[in-house]
Parts: structure tokens; sequence; C-alpha cells
């Protein structure tokens, strides 16, 4: 979204003609630009079209379903993306989190509320951007992390390492605050702007994720360390250039 043009562009996937519909006639109203896909390959298309500010997906789509286009849409696309599905398990909503959504709605939904989620989480990934630092490279165990361009490279080879954004995120928040407890509120703040639910494991699953790709042994961690009953500790040595 351009400063010339404030309308953020919304794309919603979905194969219910009626909540999409419903979502066109209700965040049109409420200055949001709406455009509709109903499978993967319509929202390639949207996607490779225009600029997209924010996609709305539903998980039970025909052919690919939604996580399968959430991993897509997290390995070759750097904005916004809140599922909206009728999987309401603790399960789903955990590995829509992991594989990178920054927010997660059941159906049937309240608009008001959506509408309040879409624009919280345009709102946090417009001041990542905003205030994203024009050289901020943290240099930790042989690793060189880069906020602004968003990079982690082994700097033995010079190979980078792919993190989803959840894992980017994560490690952000671990090396802004190196050598301090941060709680799962802490984190699920950091990340998706919320407080965690009494059984919301999703910060668990991407710190094992994350763990997998950086440490030397992900069953014995020396850089991401648990503290029990008290959260997770960033235990490297952090020099910024």
């Amino acid at each position: 979204m351009s400063a010339a043009d404030a309308t953020p562009t919304l794309l919603v996937v979905d194969d219910d003609v009626a909540i999409v519909e419903l979502v066109q006639r209700y965040f049109g109203l409420h200055g949001f630009r709406v455009v509709a896909a109903a499978n993967g390959a319509s929202m390639r298309s949207a996607l490779a079209s225009a600029p997209i500010d924010i996609v709305l997906l539903d998980l039970g789509l025909p052919g690919e379903d939604g996580l399968e286009l959430t991993r897509y849409l997290r390995a070759s696309w750097s904005g916004p993306v809140v599922i909206v599905s009728g999987r309401g398990d603790t399960v789903d909503r955990i590995v829509g989190l992991e594989l990178g959504a920054d927010d997660y709605v059941t159906k049937p939904f309240d608009l008001r509320e959506l509408l309040a989620r879409v624009r919280s989480v345009l709102r946090r990934s417009r001041e990542r951007g905003a205030t994203r630092p024009a050289s901020a490279v943290a240099r930790f165990a042989g690793y060189a992390f880069d906020a602004a361009s968003r990079t982690l490279v082994r700097e033995h080879d010079g190979q980078a390492v792919a993190l989803t954004t959840g894992e980017f995120d994560l490690l952000a928040a671990f090396v802004a605050r190196p050598n301090q407890v941060l709680s799962r509120d802490d984190l699920i703040g950091a990340l998706h702007g919320r407080e965690a639910g009494p059984y919301d494991r999703s910060i668990d699953m991407q710190v094992g994720r994350l763990r997998r790709k950086i440490e030397a042994d992900p069953a014995d961690p020396q850089l991401i360390k648990s503290v029990r009953g008290a959260g997770y500790l960033f235990a490297a040595r952090i020099e910024r250039t």
C-alpha cells in the first residue's frame, strides 16, 4: 500500500460465496479494497496481479488446503496472513500459527471482531516495517542476523538459514533481549500482539523448530534454553554492528 493510496487491499481466499460476499460488503464499508479467490491457483494469480496488503485464508479449500497455502505464502510472500476456519481444534490453531500465520479466527465469526483482528495484524506489520533499522546486524554463535534484510546467515560458509516469518520474529525477540527470561506471554505478545491462552503451545512448537535450525544439538540446546515454569532464555553473547 503506497502513501498515496491509503486503501488497504485484502485478499479473501474462500470457496464459500456467501462468506466472500459478506466480507466484501463489510470490509468495503470500512475502507478496504477486497479481492476474492476460491482456490490456490486463483490466490496465486491475484497475488501476481496487484499489490495485496493482507490475506484472509480459509483452511477447507478444494485441492490445496489452507495449511498448504499458508506454507506457500510464508515461503514466497512477505505480507501478513490471517487464517479463518471452521476448524476450531487447538491442534489446527497451533499448526496454522506454527506455519507462520499472523492470527487464527474460527468460524462462525463476528464481523466486528474479524475487522479488528485484521486491522491489528496490519498495524503490527506496518510498525515492524517502519521501525526496521537500516543496519542492525547481530552476530552470535557463528551466525549473522540481519534485521533489515530479515536474513540469518551462517558465517563459516555464508549460507542463509531458511526461516519462516514466525521463526524470524521469534529469533528477533530473543536477539532483542538476550540473557533474559521471556515468558510465553512475552513471546506471543511480540509475535502476535495477544496473550497466550491456557492451552496455547504454539510458541513451544516454534521454539522447537528454531532450535532444529540453529542449535548444534537441538536435544541439548545451548542457545535457546528452557527455564522451568518461566519460559525461555536466549543464552548467547551478541555483537552488534
